[in-house]
Formats: structure tokens, sequence, C-alpha cells
């Protein structure tokens, strides 16, 4: 049965930040009788400045909540009557977490704990948490605290009861120009004539946010509780990434920052034991299941993949040209981008 939002109550944490507005976009596009979208965010300036892009004048059905997902009442209370959350709130900067590492638990730890507790509580039936390739085997705070909230949605399946309610994960690379991100920062650089480069041998793995709403659709659409969702993307070199805006700039390596890695990995050695293939994902799927994964193989006609397999932007089949991150920049950042 195909994935249908009409009629549905829609929150989203974090709503403010660059995902949620394109699938605020995506949602009214596809769904325009959607009950109610209900952004939730701390940032009153920059629900402001939604309410511009997306009006209440015009979308009748959307609400801003301002709220932390630190505060569990305030929280709770934004839930009642919500049929589907979505979970993109986080605090995402790597050096700042690893400066501040409490305040990143808060938010990224605790903050999921009050997500599902208020999903359990208020008659949620299905919650998608956002996730990222830093918590696959993670060396920096950020991604240890995405692990943990990973495990937490995951775990959350075990204590639903008789609650008609399925929590999942999904997980993916860097988002191409998202606030935050290389590509506008090297943008803004190439004016200077000098682009930094932390290591000549990064890779990362590469998204667009329509693509990262899209398996968002995919996993409310099929999950049956417990599954984190890998999509299979392309990665891209940094330095790649630099000759594509830059072409005529220095590059100068100036090492890489506390808490990265030179690459990235989605599935781990270790995960290849409950990661299954299907056409355009990986599902890595509960160590501790609700369901029977034969079931679920049949069902999503899908096959284990071999044991030792590892998703990693090094070593990925799929690699992005300059030319092509070209066409990316122009298409997803800047439609005006030329070198």
């Amino acid at each position: 049965m195909a994935l249908d939002l009409n009629n549905k109550a829609i929150l989203i944490t974090g709503g403010t930040g660059s995902f949620g507005k394109k699938f605020v976009e995506m949602v009214y596009a596809r769904f325009p009788n959607v009950k109610r979208v209900v952004i939730y965010s701390r940032d009153e300036l920059k629900q402001f400045e939604m309410s511009q892009v997306f009006p209440h004048s015009k979308y009748n059905s959307i609400r801003y909540f301002i709220g932390d997902v630190r505060d569990g009442e305030r929280f709770k209370r934004a839930c009642e009557g919500i049929d589907i959350i979505v979970h993109a709130a986080a605090l995402k900067q790597v050096p700042a977490a690893e400066y501040n590492p409490m305040e990143c638990i808060k938010t990224n730890v605790l903050g999921a704990e009050n997500v599902i507790n208020a999903a359990l509580d208020c008659g949620v039936k299905d919650v998608v948490a956002l996730s990222t390739d830093k918590a696959a085997a993670p060396i920096n705070l950020y991604g240890a605290t995405k692990l943990c909230s990973d495990k937490l949605f995951v775990a959350a399946n075990n204590m639903r009861g008789k609650r008609d309610i399925r929590f999942s994960v999904v997980r993916y690379g860097n988002v191409i120009g998202s606030r935050g991100s290389v590509v506008p920062f090297f943008m803004k650089k190439r004016a200077d004539g000098v682009l930094p480069i932390t290591h000549p041998d990064m890779t990362r793995f590469n998204i667009s946010l329509e693509e990262g709403v899209e398996l968002v659709f995919h996993a409310l659409e099929h999950h049956w509780g417990g599954e984190i969702f890998v999509p299979k993307i392309p990665s891209y070199r940094i330095t790649d990434v630099a000759e594509a805006i830059g072409p005529n700039c220095e590059q100068e390596v100036v090492g890489i920052r506390p808490g990265e890695k030179l690459h990235e990995e989605m599935i781990t050695e270790t995960d290849s034991l409950n990661t299954v293939e299907l056409n355009k994902y990986y599902v890595i799927l509960p160590s501790t299941p609700v369901w029977e994964t034969e079931d679920f193989l049949k069902v999503h006609n899908g096959q284990m993949v071999e044991m030792g397999f590892k998703y990693n932007s090094g070593t990925n089949t799929e690699w992005l040209t300059v030319d092509e991150l070209r066409q990316q920049i122009r298409q997803h950042v800047d439609e005006h981008f030329s070198v």
C-alpha cells in the first residue's frame, strides 16, 4: 500500500533546519490534504523566517511550536493528536560537541528519550529518527550520541507493548549544501583564492535533501519497527569538491579537525551480521527483533549481505566526478553557481 499522509498529523523536531524545510515542502506538494504539520524547534527567529515561506494563510494546517526536545513536558504537549513524528533535531557540529559534550548529550540522547516517551504516551503511530554516518563506529562525541540515539529508537520497539506504534531510524551521509556543510563554506572562501583542505585523501558520502526526505517517506511506508535504513549513495573526495567550486584556487592542507574521520562508514563489519540488501537501500535489522527475519526478507525481497561486508565512503563503488559535483551544487545549492 503506497504511503498516504493525507489526513495525518505530523510533527517534525528541528523542523526549521535544512531537512525540515525540504520535508515540509515535499509533504505539501504530495499530500495537500495533510491534517496538520507541526514545526517543533527552539529558535523563534528561524520559525519566523520559515513562516514567511510557509505562512498559515496559505498552508492552513501548519503550526509552529517553540520548544526544546530537552523539555519532555513541553514536547509531550506538542504531541497531542499527532500520528507521525520525524525526529530531526540534534546538535551536529563535531568540534562544538567535543568542546561542549554534556550539551550534545542533553539534546541528542536525553532528547531522544523524551521523544520516545512522548510518542508512547500520546498514541503516536510512526516515529522515524534521523541518524548520521558518524554514528557507525563513532570516534567523536557527536557520533557517539547519535549511536546512543539510534539504539534508543530501535529498543523503543521492545517497550511498545500492545500499542500500535513503530520506531525506526534512517542513516545517511553529508547533505550537499546543508547549513554548516563544506559546500557553502568553500563557496564563501573561494573569494580568498585559497580553500582549506583537512586532508587530501578525505572522502564523504553524499545525499541531496530530496533524497533524504524520500528515505524518510520510504521508512514510513515500509518499516516494521527497529530497522535502520541506509541508502545506496555515492561518495566524493574533498579535493574534488574544492576543484568543483574553486578550480583556480589553491588547496591548503590544514589538518583533520578534532573528532573527524578520514572516511565515513554507515555499515560496519559487525553490522553485516544483521544487514539486509534491498534494491536501493540496506537495512540494519534489530539484534533483538520483534518479528521474524525470514518474513521480512520474503516480504521485501531482500537478502542478507555477506559476513564482513562494510559500507565505507573510501571503498564505495559509486563516486561523484568534479562535473557531477558542479551540477549538484547548481541544482541543490545555488542555481546561479558558475566557475
